[in-house]
This record gives C-alpha cells, sequence and structure tokens, in this order.
C-alpha cells in the first residue's frame, strides 16, 4: 500500500510540473482577437465539461447498490464530490464566456480586462481539473481489464423523461474509467475519431490519456496527436490551439527525432493566418522566426528545403509590407514635395538589409537611389542605380538608372552573367488577384498534413500514428521517412496494426 502510494504521489509530482506549463502560459493573454480567443476559451471548457461528466458516470455507477456512498454527491472531499464541484465551475465560466460572447457579437461595450481574467481563469480551472482527473484516477480504476471484450452502450436519458435521447454515451465508459491496456484503446479510438473529422471527439480521447495514464508510454505521441488534431481541423480558433499544443510538446521533448517537424508545422500554422502584404505582419513576423529557428537549430534536418522555400515566402510578404509603406512615404516625399523622404529611406534600407531575396528589389534599390537624388547625395544614388544594372538586368527600371548615371557621370556596369535568369515573381492572372484580395490570400506553400495523420486519410496508406499503435507507443528514428511526410508506405496485404479489441481497429 505505501509502495502504491509513493508511485501516486511521484506521477502526481510530475502531472504537476508538467502542467505548469500551461499555467504559466496561460499568465499572458493569448493571440487572436476577442472573439477567437473566447471561441477557444468555449472549445477548451467544453472539452473539460465532458471529460468530467464521463468520469462523474463512472463514479455513479461504481456507486450503484452500496449505500455508503449514496451520499458521496453532498461530500465535497470524495473523488465523486470534487469531480461535481469541477463540473459547476466549469459550467458557471462556461456561462460567463458565453455572456461575454454576446457582447462582443453585439458589438456591446467591453472591457479587454474581462477577456484577460476570464481567459486566465480558464487556464487555472484547466489544471484543476486536470490534476482532479489524476487524482481520482483510482478511485475510477477497475482490476480486470475490459479492452478486448464488447463494451456496453447506454442509451442517453431523456430530459423529464421527454426531450432528448435518441443517440448513446458511446465514450462515457471508455474515458470515465480506468483500467490496465485501456490507455492504448483510447489511443486507437482517438486516431480513428481525428480520420472522421470528429476532431473535438478525438481530442477528448487523446487528452484522457495525458490526464489518466501519466505514465502510458502512449502520453508522448497522445500529446503531439492533439496538436495535429487541431493543425489538420484549421479553424482560426483551431490554429491558435495548434500552436499552443505543439509548443507545448516541444518544451518536453526537444530532443525528440520528431521535433524538427513540429518546428516546421508551427511556423505553417503561422503562415496559414498570414494575409495580404498590406495588412498586420504579426504573423508573417512570428512565422519568420519560427523558420529561421528550424533552419539553425537542426542544420542537419531533412526538411531544410522546405523551411528555406517557406521562408523565402514568407519575407516576400515582409518585404512587401515594408515596400507598401515606403512607396507611400516615397509618393509624399517625391512626388507631392511633402515630408516622409526620411521614412521611406528607412524602409527601403531594410528591405535590403533583412529581405536579400525579395522578389521585387529591383524597385526598392531604384526608389531608394531616387531619395537620395532627391537630397543631391549622388553617390550613394548612383551606388543603388548600379546595382540594379549589374543585379538585375531583366528590370523595367534599367533603362531609368541608366539615364540617371549618365546625368550623374558615373560609369554604368556590365550585367551580371550568373543574373540574366532573375526575373520578378509571377503577379497572377486578373481573377487569381481579384480571388486573393477578396478571401485575403496571399498564396504560400503549406503542407496541411500533420506530423502524426494525414489531412485526408487514405485507407491505403500506413502512417506515422500507426507504426506508433504497432509499436506500442514508440516511434524510431529508422521509422521516420526522409522526406517531409507522415506516410510511411502503402498498406500491406495483411493487416499490420492488431489493436487489443477489434470494435475499436482504426479504420482501413
Amino acid at each position: 500500500m505505501r509502495k502504491h502510494l509513493f508511485f501516486s504521489v511521484i506521477a502526481a509530482a510530475l502531472f504537476g510540473a508538467a502542467f505548469s506549463v500551461s499555467v504559466n502560459a496561460q499568465a499572458k493573454p493569448s493571440d487572436g482577437t476577442p472573439l477567437q480567443r473566447l471561441e477557444v476559451m468555449r472549445q477548451k471548457l467544453d472539452t473539460m465539461r465532458r471529460s468530467l461528466n464521463s468520469s462523474a458516470s463512472v463514479l455513479k455507477e461504481e456507486n450503484k447498490g452500496d449505500d455508503s456512498k449514496k451520499d458521496d454527491k453532498s461530500k465535497a472531499d470524495t473523488p465523486l464530490g470534487r469531480i461535481l464541484s469541477l463540473e459547476k465551475d466549469v459550467s458557471r465560466l462556461l456561462s460567463e464566456v458565453n455572456s461575454l460572447r454576446g457582447k462582443v457579437d453585439r458589438a456591446d461595450k467591453f472591457e479587454m480586462s474581462e477577456v484577460d481574467q476570464v481567459e486566465a481563469a480558464v487556464g487555472e480551472l484547466l489544471t484543476r481539473v486536470d490534476a482532479v482527473q489524476l487524482e481520482t484516477a483510482n478511485a475510477r480504476a477497475t482490476p480486470d481489464s475490459p479492452v478486448g471484450k464488447p463494451r456496453e452502450v447506454k442509451k442517453k436519458k431523456k430530459f423529464l423523461g421527454l426531450f432528448g435521447g435518441g443517440g448513446d454515451d458511446e465514450y462515457d465508459e471508455l474515458i470515465g474509467s480506468v483500467s490496465p491496456g485501456r490507455d492504448r484503446e483510447l489511443f486507437i479510438v482517438a486516431t480513428r475519431e481525428v480520420r472522421k473529422k470528429r476532431f473535438d471527439v478525438g481530442r477528448l480521447l487523446f487528452q484522457t490519456i495525458i490526464t489518466t495514464y501519466p505514465d502510458s508510454p502512449y502520453l508522448p505521441m497522445a500529446k503531439l496527436a492533439v496538436a495535429d488534431s487541431f493543425f489538420l481541423e484549421g479553424s482560426t480558433s483551431g490554429l491558435i490551439q495548434t500552436i499552443a499544443a505543439y509548443q507545448d510538446w516541444l518544451t518536453f521533448f526537444p530532443t525528440h527525432p520528431l521535433a524538427d517537424r513540429v518546428v516546421l508545422k508551427i511556423g505553417e500554422s503561422e503562415m496559414r493566418q498570414i494575409g495580404l502584404p498590406d495588412r498586420d505582419a504579426t504573423r508573417a513576423k512570428r512565422a519568420e522566426v519560427r523558420l529561421k529557428a528550424l533552419i539553425q537549430q537542426y542544420p542537419n534536418s531533412i526538411l531544410i528545403k522546405e523551411a528555406e522555400e517557406r521562408l523565402a515566402q514568407v519575407q516576400n510578404n515582409l518585404g512587401l509590407h515594408n515596400l507598401y509603406i515606403a512607396n507611400y512615404y516615397y509618393t509624399l516625399s517625391v512626388s507631392q514635395g511633402k515630408s516622409g523622404l526620411k521614412g521611406a529611406q528607412s524602409r527601403y534600407l531594410e528591405i535590403l538589409e533583412k529581405y536579400p531575396n525579395f522578389g521585387y528589389m529591383d524597385e526598392a534599390l531604384y526608389k531608394l537611389a531616387v531619395t537620395y537624388m532627391t537630397e543631391e547625395e549622388t553617390d550613394q544614388a548612383a551606388r543603388y542605380f548600379q546595382r540594379i544594372i549589374r543585379d538585375y538586368p531583366n528590370s523595367e527600371y534599367v533603362a531609368k538608372s541608366k539615364e540617371q548615371l549618365e546625368l550623374i557621370g558615373a560609369s554604368i556596369p556590365e550585367p551580371d552573367p550568373e543574373r540574366m535568369s532573375v526575373t520578378r515573381p509571377d503577379d497572377g492572372g486578373f481573377f487569381q488577384n481579384f480571388k486573393n484580395q477578396f478571401f485575403g490570400i496571399y498564396p504560400m506553400t503549406i503542407d496541411k498534413n500533420g506530423v502524426l495523420m494525414t489531412k485526408e486519410f487514405d485507407k491505403e496508406k500506413f502512417e506515422l500514428i500507426d507504426q506508433i499503435i504497432e509499436n506500442q507507443g514508440e516511434i524510431y528514428v529508422n521509422q521516420i521517412p526522409q522526406a517531409l511526410t507522415t506516410v510511411i508506405s502503402q498498406r500491406q496485404a495483411s493487416v499490420r496494426v492488431q489493436p487489443a479489441a477489434p470494435q475499436t481497429q482504426p479504420e482501413k
């Protein structure tokens, strides 16, 4: 008994250390608009409510027929009492979130501090719920494993015998009870649900492994699968949670063989939220940081080529963002004779310094040179005119640059033979540009598959998550594809994954 208690205390301590990261993360406001942040909170609270409800239903079932436990509901210090108390807290906070969402939807007056306070409360409650789920695991435990046995599906009760019903509580017992081998079953069923695009159900099942089986070999990959599910779902609120979930995973497994792929997915999550260059550049800057980190921290990664390609696209977006601002000041100062010359210069110079492969560098160079001509700094201007002729021989600004150099009396360089193929990026057709403007889309290369699972599940493919199931929760370096893909191979004629319970086998 003492030995069992000792290991329970150790497990709880480790669990508490793990979730302290999420508490610290909640201490500062999350990304997104108030409406997006409130939607994230609503999703988290809904998941907590469903998880607690399943645990409570199992404890109520176990207490049936035991007269000594009939009043457990009124005892706050019992497992059932603690869970029911938390259910009330979740419902109360969910009501607050919905009320605040109503204010935002109706454009009623509200303080941003209200959103911050509710968000902090949700983070604190999430930590409490996860801790109680772990601490009450023993009370929900069954010594005999039901894995491999038929599971009774209970019909949902009707409200006052009149309303509701018609469905079933398929996963109540699976989520609420604790038994040997159940973590594997949860992992398999969760995988199946995510592949069916029932993302919320899949996440709840994966999260049950994390909060109830702290020593499970499936726990690291369950955490990664939760992040994957958000990425595959791809909604705005989902992408906000994707970044947090992938970053949380990296905090605990920074040297894992899949870590470089996770960093790339964080970068791509930011990229999927990048708007047109004339809009807020925050997401583009964050994506740039992530992609640079991947290249610097994992120089031998097989993903370097993809990371460099994506970095070039992100920096082109950032370069255009600066170019539009610089051109505004350029028009104001050069064309209209007003102030703003230094503002234009500083933006053009920033493009030269930060984005050397910018697709519209010739325009930045020419207009920068003109600003120096306006200030009668001809030596500086000549340098940039000459660079256009030498490095961008196909530019529309070459002829104008030659004219300016002749006026200055500066030499005209020969074009660099190695730069003869450099051209401006394809701006696309009229309809494509109209579509991009209408929907606020900036074209980028993004792989929308997760680290472990693909977005469009193909029954003929054997993916990383299938290999993890086959390996009892592990993945080995030699099993990770040497390319940016989650697919390992085509499925063989024989069944490769043999789950403990036939009815819970991943869909193939």
